[in-house]
């Protein structure tokens, strides 16, 4: 599994993300992608963690998925 980092200043605010040179090279197997083009790969890949993610969880009945958007 590959660790996104998150660089923080020296309060603890989040100012930057750090991720490994292979996920940079999955999400744009090119060097001169744009800022746009990398916003959508990013987007593309964090949907297609969800939707593995979503793959492994168990479904919720209608009371249990309606207790839960109560939440």
């Amino acid at each position: 599994m590959l660790e996104v980092e998150f660089l923080t200043d020296k309060s603890g605010q989040a100012k930057a993300v750090v991720i490994p040179i292979a996920l940079w090279k999955q999400l744009l197997p090119y060097d001169d992608a744009t800022l746009e083009e990398l916003s959508e790969a990013m987007e593309d890949y964090c949907l297609n963690k969800a939707m593995d993610e979503a793959r492994t969880s168990r479904l919720l009945s209608r009371e249990e998925a309606l207790a839960f958007l109560k939440e």
